[in-house]
């Protein structure tokens, strides 16, 4: 059992919703990032999203694409995330941390040297959003041999024909994209994503996140509502993005997550 199936099977025995929150590491810089980081736990964060900067994103809209120039700009690498992570685990063992990002940082690492790593930093999922199931022995089948959950994206444009086949080597959760267009675009609406959510849940045990177009502690809890989770991520990089210090990030983290929360 990893940490993901741990933290959903202590979510299921309180009733209680997940709420997911994803920061680019490395932004705006190293030091600020590990203090935001090292907060989210006790800002009500249950599973931290991990974005891994890269130079061409294509899932991320202005918001996610800013922070990861400015985390490149920095200097953060992928092996520097995965110093995140570790530094992380040496104060907490138990909130899952998932890394998002694209597959090239990893090709150029290596596979197996990757895994290696990000095992041995305390990476319990991986969301890598441009490796299809067709790539699967490229990578999510050795990450799952390596003990690491690997958590695949459903959208809106996921037809019943197309489902099976992203759920087949799914494991952790199903992120489902709650919009179709780019991260931060638009706004999730809990009345689109509810029967899409049910039709997902009707082929997969898994739980079902939800995230893209949630910004505030209303919407997280309204989305929260009709699924398993709620992930916010551009509205909190969009803090970051803005000068605001690491407490002031963390209250608005606080209060989205008492959002999703109260769902």
């Amino acid at each position: 059992m990893t940490r993901i199936d741990a933290k959903f099977a202590q979510l299921r025995a309180e009733g209680r919703k997940a709420f997911v929150a994803y920061v680019m590491a490395g932004d705006p810089d190293h030091a600020t990032s590990l203090q935001v980081l090292k907060g989210l736990p006790a800002a009500g964060v249950d599973i931290i999203e991990l974005g891994v900067p890269f130079t061409d994103p294509m899932a991320d809209g202005p918001t996610i694409q800013l922070a990861g120039q400015r985390a490149l700009e920095g200097g953060q690498t992928l092996a520097g995330t995965l110093d995140m992570v570790r530094t992380l685990r040496a104060e907490d063992d138990t909130t899952p941390v998932v890394l998002m990002g694209y597959y090239n940082p990893i090709y150029s690492m290596g596979v197996a040297a990757f895994l290696e790593a990000a095992s041995e930093a305390g990476v319990d999922g991986l969301i890598v959003v441009d490796l299809p199931p067709e790539e699967d022995a490229e990578l999510c089948l050795p990450a799952q041999a390596a003990g690491l959950n690997f958590i695949r994206l459903a959208t809106p444009t996921t037809d019943d024909k197309r489902l099976p086949k992203v759920l087949q080597n799914t494991s952790g959760f199903v992120y489902y994209v709650s919009i179709t267009g780019i991260t931060g675009a638009a706004n999730a609406q809990a009345t689109n994503v509810g029967p899409e959510v049910s039709r997902i849940k009707s082929q997969t045990d898994l739980p079902v996140i939800v995230g893209f177009g949630i910004k505030t502690p209303e919407a997280a809890m309204a989305i929260a509502g009709v699924a398993d989770g709620a992930v916010v991520g551009s509205a909190i990089v969009e803090k970051i993005g803005a000068g605001q210090s690491p407490d002031e990030v963390l209250a608005f983290v606080k209060s989205l997550a008492d959002g999703a929360h109260g769902a």
